[in-house]
Parts: structure tokens; C-alpha cells; sequence
């Protein structure tokens, strides 16, 4: 199960993190947006290395520009959602939209569904193995079924 991880806010932290992308990373990365076709600039670099250095997560926008900001990495908020929106385009993310205004972007773009925490805005990842969805209508005529999206929304009992 993955955890939505809150947003590295320690730069010491944030700094021992960022030591571990090493010049074989930084060239995988570059490698895999190049795949993608995405030209890896600095920017797209930095972001990608703090999104996908740390194994499969949730983050926001506005998480990872604060990211962004304690590593030193010079991007606006514009520049973070457009990376994103590109980054998603490309199949490297994929969106987990909350509510309207909220959207989570998920590293991990497998088949798979979400629990999402009311209270405290945490997301986890959750398998379909032993998840069984009957009575789907046909979809539109020259549409196919792409994905389903579940969210399971959490509360205190």
C-alpha cells in the first residue's frame, strides 16, 4: 500500500534525498522522458528527479513546488503544473482527481484504485485483485473502456 507521502519540508532532509539522484539516475531519468518524448530540459530534470527518486507516490502541485523551492530548484507554480500536465500526457503520471479543484499526480501508473482520508488529505494505493466491478452499461458506440477510477473515500468511524 502506498502511503501519500507529505511534502519533504526539512532541507537537510531534502538535501540527503537529492544526494542519492547520482549521475546514472539524472541519465535514466533523462533516458526515460527522451522515451517519452519530452526534451529533458534542467527543469524537467529537477522535477522528474524529486517525483520519481523515491519509489511510487501521490503529490500535488503545490507539494511539489514546495519540494522544488526547498531544493533550491528555481520554478514557478505555472512551470510545476504545465511539467506535470506534460509529464501525464507522456504516461510517465497519471491524475487522481479528488474534487474539482483537487488533483493528486500518482508515479505509479498501473491498474490500480485509491483509499482517500477526508480528514487529512492522504491517498493510498489499494490492488484490484479482489475487487469485482459488475453492471457497467456498453459504452458509447466507437468508444471503448479505457480505465476505471475508484476512490474510496475514508471518515472516522
Amino acid at each position: 500500500m502506498i502511503l501519500h507521502k507529505p511534502p519533504l519540508k526539512d532541507y537537510t532532509e531534502l538535501k540527503m534525498h537529492t544526494a542519492m539522484l547520482t549521475t546514472n539516475t539524472l541519465g535514466m531519468i533523462a533516458e526515460k522522458l527522451r522515451a517519452a518524448g519530452l526534451r529533458p530540459t534542467r527543469q524537467r530534470l529537477a522535477l522528474a528527479g524529486i517525483l520519481f527518486s523515491g519509489g511510487d507516490r501521490h503529490v500535488s502541485a503545490e507539494e511539489l513546488h514546495q519540494e522544488a523551492c526547498a531544493a533550491k530548484v528555481l520554478v514557478s507554480v505555472a512551470t510545476v503544473y504545465n511539467t506535470l500536465n506534460q509529464f501525464k500526457a507522456a504516461g510517465l503520471l497519471r491524475e487522481v482527481a479528488i474534487e474539482g479543484d483537487r488533483s493528486y499526480f500518482d508515479t505509479n501508473t498501473s491498474n490500480h484504485f485509491h483509499f482517500y482520508s477526508e480528514k487529512d488529505g492522504r491517498l493510498f494505493d489499494f490492488g484490484t485483485e479482489n475487487l469485482e466491478i459488475k453492471g457497467l452499461p456498453p459504452a458509447p458506440e466507437g468508444t471503448e473502456i479505457d480505465r476505471i477510477d475508484v476512490i474510496v473515500r475514508l471518515r472516522k468511524a
